[in-house]
């Protein structure tokens, strides 16, 4: 029977812990392929674990192919190529990525191959009809019971829209508003929003944003239609809008009956100080404020859900101009996610992440401040969101900037990508920091980057004067 040292205080998750220590000796041969792994059972009671952490583990190996599971017999080792032992390359300033932030480990897979077969069993029918354009009425009505328990909102299953993935929704409502609107965006903005817009046909105007967010002067000013906004958690520069200034956006809204505001609430489940934000939906009274939001910031990219929720008069536009589209997320992935929300496991998960996430961010943090960084690296806007602005006191031009971060091989780039091309200042040492693709022992090497790159500004400036 195999030994392994797990330590329960550790960050990591005990099945995390037992999955790599598998995972090692299986790629190493010292668990040869075909050879039989203890019960799960036999190995929970030799390593003072519980069976779930065991299960875990088995199951994300098998996952991954390094198991293979017989039938009232157990689980035993794929036979795999052994590969040629070469030393590695040294390793550029920075990091050498191994891994995505949403890893294995953190996702609890035993759990969905659970639910996923449960599905298989029980809705054979649903599995083989039709689905309804909208999605199936089993997900719209968990993502509003969902809403209702995490953020408080009270949604009609019937005005949700399901959609595989935010470009397709932003599509869906380029033709539900018209092409012949005007729409504003935040500047800088998520660059990709931009670029489906345009991609679409539609006329855009870059909306200046003030430490509060959106300015009201540069909105109205900028002759717009429809606001998109990231109210809760902007991107990239982390702002949060206060109350006031949404009451202000609110007014501007309401004082059109042609206006619209879309609320993208792409990552409002990662906020690590004081509590939940209301949403702009939640204050509305006119009827013309659109919801969006996506599980590819909660659960992966790679799921490919994301849903709108549309007011009274704009459900029966849509319905009357876009009802005859089909669905585009399979009715499988949907009733694997509608019992993965309305059985808790949902909550769990976000609740699992946000503490990985506090800690990473905590740990950065942590760091700068031992460092005494503060003057040459100002952590900006950092109590919500997978990431993180900061401000670095550099006369490096941005694409000076973005190429020395790209050599690098880190998760962070320069602030001046996400402006309307030709708006970004010239000179600008904001950088946008995806933390959450980091692992905490490269945390050091992110900031030695960033230490070096300030101080080599600052050594070049002291030496002109």
């Amino acid at each position: 029977m195999r030994t392994y040292a797990l330590d329960p205080m550790s960050a990591v998750p005990l099945y995390e812990q037992l999955y790599r220590f598998l995972k090692e000796d299986l790629l190493t041969g010292a668990i040869a392929g075909g050879e039989k792994l203890p019960s799960k059972r036999a190995l929970a009671e030799n390593l003072n674990v519980s069976r779930i952490t065991v299960e875990n583990a088995y199951q994300q190996l098998l996952t991954e192919g390094y198991l293979i599971s017989k039938p009232r017999s157990g689980y035993y080792a794929e036979h795999l190529q052994t590969l040629p032992t070469v030393p590695p390359p040294s390793p550029p300033a920075a990091i050498v990525q191994e891994e995505p932030p949403l890893s294995a480990g953190q996702f609890p897979f035993s759990v969905w191959a659970r639910l996923m077969r449960g599905v298989l069993l029980d809705c054979r029918r649903t599995l083989l009809g039709p689905v309804p354009g909208q999605g199936l009425l089993q997900l719209r009505r968990a993502i509003a019971g969902m809403l209702r328990r995490s953020r408080g909102m009270e949604v009609n299953p019937e005005h949700i829209v399901v959609g595989a993935g935010a470009e397709y929704l932003y599509n869906i409502l380029l033709q539900l508003l018209g092409r012949d609107k005007c729409y504003a965006l935040e500047n800088p903005g998520h660059r990709k929003l931009r670029l489906v817009y345009l991609a679409g046909g539609a006329r855009l105007r870059p909306v200046e944003l003030d430490e509060n967010g959106v300015g009201l002067e540069t909105l109205v000013a900028s002759g717009a239609d429809v606001l998109h906004i990231s109210p809760g958690h902007q991107f990239p520069t982390g702002i949060v809008t206060p109350i006031a200034r949404r009451r202000q956006l609110m007014a501007w809204l309401g004082s059109n009956p042609e206006r619209y505001l879309i609320e993208d609430d792409y990552d409002s489940e990662f906020r690590f100080t004081g509590r939940v934000i209301p949403t702009m939906y939640s204050m509305d009274m006119t009827g013309r404020v659109i919801y969006l939001n996506t599980f590819s910031k909660t659960i992966s990219p790679a799921l490919r859900i994301s849903y709108l929720i549309l007011p009274p008069g704009l459900l029966e536009r849509y319905r009357e101009k876009l009802g005859f589209y089909s669905c585009t997320v399979p009715s499988f992935e949907q009733l694997t996610l509608a019992r993965f929300l309305d059985e808790g496991y949902f909550e769990k998960h976000v609740s699992r992440m946000k503490r990985h996430y506090r800690l990473l961010r905590d740990a950065f943090l942590a760091e700068h401040s031992a460092r005494g960084l503060g003057q040459r690296v100002e952590v900006l806007h950092h109590g919500a969101g997978l990431h993180m602005c900061l401000r670095l006191r550099t006369a490096l031009p941005a694409a000076a900037l973005d190429e020395r971060l790209r050599q690098a091989g880190v998760p962070v780039h320069s602030l001046a990508r996400n402006y309307f091309p030709g708006t970004a200042p010239r000179t600008t040492g904001e950088i946008v920091l995806q933390y959450a693709d980091l692992r905490a022992e490269e945390i050091p090497a992110v900031l030695d980057l960033l230490e070096a790159i300030t101080h080599g500004e600052n050594l070049e400036n002291q030496g002109e004067k």
